[in-house]
C-alpha cells in the first residue's frame, strides 16, 4: 500500500514528505494507521548520526488505530486504539524478568530495518523503516504485539502518544528506578518532556520535596505549576549548594535527563550521603567522575532505559493517571500537522515547545 511519510535523507537536511510503499503485514505483524507521533530527542540524534544518503523514517512515539492483523496475532483486533513503544524479543532473560527495556536484542530490534529487510520503498529504493519497531513519522506502520499496547477508544491519542517513550522514561525513572518517598528530596535536572513527566510522577506518588533544575525560566515556571516545590536556574554556579541547603544534606535522589557532563557533575555534588543519581539522557560516551565523591559519601550512579518498566502494564497506569488529572501531559504538547514536521523539530531544538506531536488527518 502507499503511505505518506517524513523521510530523513541524512544529516540536518529537512525531512521530506514523500509517498512510500509499505508492504503487507506478515503473520506476526499489525498494521496501524498513525493518528499522532511524538517527537523525541532520540529522533533528532539518530537523524544527525545516520549515514548521509541512506534514507530513514524516524518516529517512535506513535499512537493510532489497528487496520489489519496477521494470521498469528492474538490479543489485538482491527479497530483497536493503540500506543506504540520500543520493540523487544520477549524471550531473553531480561524480557523474562519483566524488563524488556534491557532486551538482549535491543539494538537489532530498534535500530531499524535496512536494505532488502526494510518494509518501506521509495520506488525501487529501500527506505529504512521499523525504527523502534514502528517508524511512526508515517501515516501507517507495521508493529507487533510486543511493542503495541491496546487502550480504550476514548483516550486522546494526541495527548497519549508520548507515553510510549518520553513519559514512561521520566515517570518510570521516578516510580521504578529511584522510588523516592515522602521523606525524600528528588532533584530533576532538565525539565523537557522526560523531566516534566518525572515531576508529575513524583507529585503523584507523594515525594516529599521535588526540585526542578533547568536553564529556561518558562520551563521552570511550568514545572512549578506541575508539582515542583523548588525551581533552580541551572546556570547558577551554586545550583548544587542551593539543593544541599534545602535540608537533609542534599538530594536523596536525582535524575539527569540532559546527558550533559557539567550537569551530571552538579547532580553528583547535590546528592546527600548514599544518594542515588539515575541517568536517562544520552550524552558524551565517557564522563569525568571524581571517584572520591562517590566512595567518600556512598553515592550511587546508575543508568536507566525507558524507566525500567514493562510498557504493557505501565502505559495503562499512565493513561489512568491522565484520566485522574494527575498527569496533564497536554500542558506540554503542541500539535503540528505532518507537513510542518520540520517546524516541530526546530521548535523542540530551540526550546520553544516542550513536547511537539505530529498529527495525521
Amino acid at each position: 500500500m502507499n503511505i505518506t511519510a517524513a523521510v530523513s535523507r541524512g544529516g540536518d537536511a529537512p525531512l521530506a514528505i514523500e509517498t512510500l510503499a509499505l508492504r503487507a503485514p506478515t503473520a506476526d505483524e499489525v498494521l496501524v494507521r498513525v493518528v499522532a507521533s511524538g517527537i523525541c530527542h532520540t529522533d533528532s540524534t539518530t537523524r544527525e548520526a545516520f549515514p548521509p544518503g541512506l534514507p530513514i523514517v524516524l518516529g517512535h512515539e506513535g499512537a493510532g488505530i489497528v487496520e489489519a492483523v496477521g494470521s498469528r496475532v492474538t490479543g489485538v483486533s482491527v479497530g483497536d486504539h493503540v500506543l506504540m513503544t520500543y520493540q523487544s524479543c520477549g524471550e531473553c532473560a531480561e524480557c523474562s524478568c519483566d524488563l524488556p527495556g534491557y532486551c538482549a536484542h535491543w539494538a537489532t530490534l530498534n535500530a531499524g530495518r535496512f536494505g532488502p529487510d526494510s518494509p518501506l520503498r521509495a520506488g525501487e529504493e529501500p527506505v529504512t523503516g521499523g525504527f523502534f519497531g514502528q517508524s511512526s513519522f508515517a501515516s501507517h506502520v507495521l508493529a507487533t504485539t510486543r511493542n503495541i499496547v491496546v487502550i480504550d477508544p476514548d483516550v486522546d491519542l494526541v495527548s497519549a502518544a508520548p507515553f510510549g517513550c518520553a513519559v514512561q522514561t521520566g515517570a518510570g525513572a521516578v516510580t521504578h528506578v529511584l522510588a523516592p518517598d515522602a521523606s525524600s528530596v528528588l532533584a530533576i535536572f532538565g525539565v523537557g518532556g522526560v523531566g516534566m513527566s518525572a515531576v508529575m510522577a513524583a507529585r503523584t506518588i507523594g515525594v516529599g520535596t521535588v526540585v526542578a533544575v533547568d536553564l529556561s525560566p518558562e520551563r521552570l515556571e511550568l514545572a512549578s505549576e506541575l508539582g515542583a516545590d523548588v525551581v533552580i536556574d541551572g546556570g547558577d554556579t551554586d545550583a548544587a549548594a542551593q539543593i544541599t541547603a534545602l535540608g537533609n544534606g542534599g538530594a536523596t535522589h536525582a535524575l539527569d535527563t540532559t546527558g550533559a557532563a557539567p550537569v551530571i557533575a552538579t547532580a553528583i555534588d547535590s546528592l546527600t550521603a548514599r544518594g542515588v543519581l539515575a541517568l536517562v539522557g544520552l550524552g558524551p560516551s565517557t564522563l569525568p567522575v571524581e571517584v572520591a565523591k562517590l566512595i567518600g559519601r556512598g553515592k550511587t550512579i546508575r543508568g536507566s532505559i525507558e524507566g525500567d518498566v514493562n510498557p504493557h502494564t505501565y502505559l495503562p497506569q499512565l493513561v489512568q493517571w491522565h484520566r485522574d488529572g494527575k498527569l496533564p501531559i497536554e500542558r506540554l504538547i503542541r500539535a503540528y500537522p505532518l507537513d510542518r514536521v520540520n517546524d516541530a523539530i526546530a521548535d523542540a531544538a530551540s526550546g520553544a515547545v516542550v513536547k511537539p506531536v505530529i498529527t495525521f488527518s
